[in-house]
């Protein structure tokens, strides 16, 4: 076989199973137009939340979890439909592959609170080259247990979409990233808040370069797996030249995972995710990619882990997942960065959830989660969710 039909089996394979799975994410309406199908799909949620300590917010925003001496109300009532989501869909042949576009949104902008419109897809694939912003290549989720808050649990890789550049030959997908975070904090931290744990991001960071990912995924003996790295710059300069800050530094991140469906009804998950600067690539990391001490910038070594399972009875299935994500903040705390007693050290989750379905496209959910705060200086807390959900999709 020569290296131009190879690259045109392997396009059209890319192709194929990227239409496959945009097709198997929602029921959908589909229109005929000539050579094209296109697809209306979404769903109408709501979620009804219950906080039996402090107020999490219509997802689950853990720096909010009041840790030893925080003062905070008990017991929150939370009902909303942010989540519902409407997307377009389409798949058209064109040479020897298929041309695949979607757009995609909800009303989640804004998280934790939500209510704003929020862009989750707009991307096109043809050739095994995909633009546009969908899931980061980094990592993926064959190790998410599914939930009913849309908060994922921590340790996995990133369940988040970005603006990126990719291209996918067989079982390889490689692919430039966008590395300003859109829907969430992720650059060097300049101070840590001492009531939240969060950090300030520096005045005169910048994203000077694409991050770039790289991930395998396959199947072997019952098992999808999935391997991925990722590298990264952080970079600090002042634009004015007075502070005379001007230093960069690389990060780099590794994730590792698994779903093996162990018979017909048990289905088993798992991930490892470590790096150092990896920075929000890391779900529910605690801290910051890196610091800036001295004017200078020293990257932070994170890692986590998640495990879970599904088990199907009756007209579901039950869902029960852990996750932890840990930052090495040592280093910051002996360079004495402002706040780091206080900065967030360490995210655990534990989830246990119902969800089933009477008839074809209703579901409901009932699920209680248990969330964890650690901070640098050995304080912690603790927070317990009950949530129930009724989904109507099309």
């Amino acid at each position: 076989m020569t290296s131009h039909v190879s690259l045109k089996s392997a396009s059209c394979f890319a192709a194929s199973a990227l239409t496959m799975a945009i097709a198997g994410a929602a029921h959908a309406v589909d229109i005929e137009v000539g050579d094209t199908t296109a697809s209306i799909y979404g769903y109408a949620k709501l979620d009804m939340i219950y906080d039996m300590d402090n107020e999490l917010g219509d997802l689950v925003a853990r720096p909010r979890i009041l840790i030893d001496d925080q003062q905070g109300s008990d017991g929150h009532t939370t009902l909303h439909a942010y989540q519902s989501r409407l997307g377009f869909k389409t798949a058209t042949p064109a040479g020897d592959s298929q041309l695949v576009t979607r757009v995609e949104v909800d009303w989640f902008d804004n998280a934790p609170e939500g209510g704003d419109l929020r862009l989750r897809h707009a991307y096109g694939s043809w050739n095994g080259v995909l633009a546009g912003k969908t899931w980061t290549n980094f990592g993926s989720r064959l190790g998410k247990t599914p939930t009913i808050d849309l908060a994922p649990q921590p340790g996995q890789s990133k369940i988040g979409r970005k603006a990126q550049l990719r291209y996918s030959w067989g079982q390889w997908h490689l692919a430039l990233e966008n590395p300003d975070a859109e829907d969430y904090r992720d650059g060097v931290a300049a101070s840590f808040n001492d009531k939240r744990g969060i950090y300030r991001e520096a005045d005169d960071a910048k994203t000077g370069l694409p991050d770039l990912t790289l991930r395998y995924q396959s199947r072997a003996a019952g098992v999808d797996y999935s391997a991925s790295a990722l590298l990264r710059q952080l970079e600090v300069e002042s634009e004015d030249g007075l502070s005379g800050i001007d230093d960069s530094a690389t990060g780099w991140g590794l994730n590792l995972a698994a779903r093996y469906r162990a018979s017909e009804r048990l289905t088993l998950r798992g991930a490892l995710t470590y790096g150092d600067g990896i920075g929000e690539y890391l779900q529910n990391n605690p801290s910051a990619p890196g610091y800036l001490s001295e004017g200078e910038i020293d990257t932070v070594t994170a890692w986590g882990a998640n495990v879970g399972m599904s088990l199907r009875t009756g007209p579901g299935a039950i869902n029960l997942g852990y996750g932890i994500s840990s930052a090495d903040l040592d280093d910051a705390r002996e360079a004495g960065i402002a706040g780091v007693e206080g900065a967030n050290e360490q995210f655990e989750a534990l989830h246990l959830n119902y969800i089933w379905s009477p008839i074809e496209r209703v579901s409901y959910g009932l699920e209680a989660g248990y969330h964890t705060r650690e901070v640098v200086d050995g304080r912690d807390g603790d927070a317990l969710r009950l949530q129930g959900m009724v989904k109507y999709r099309f």
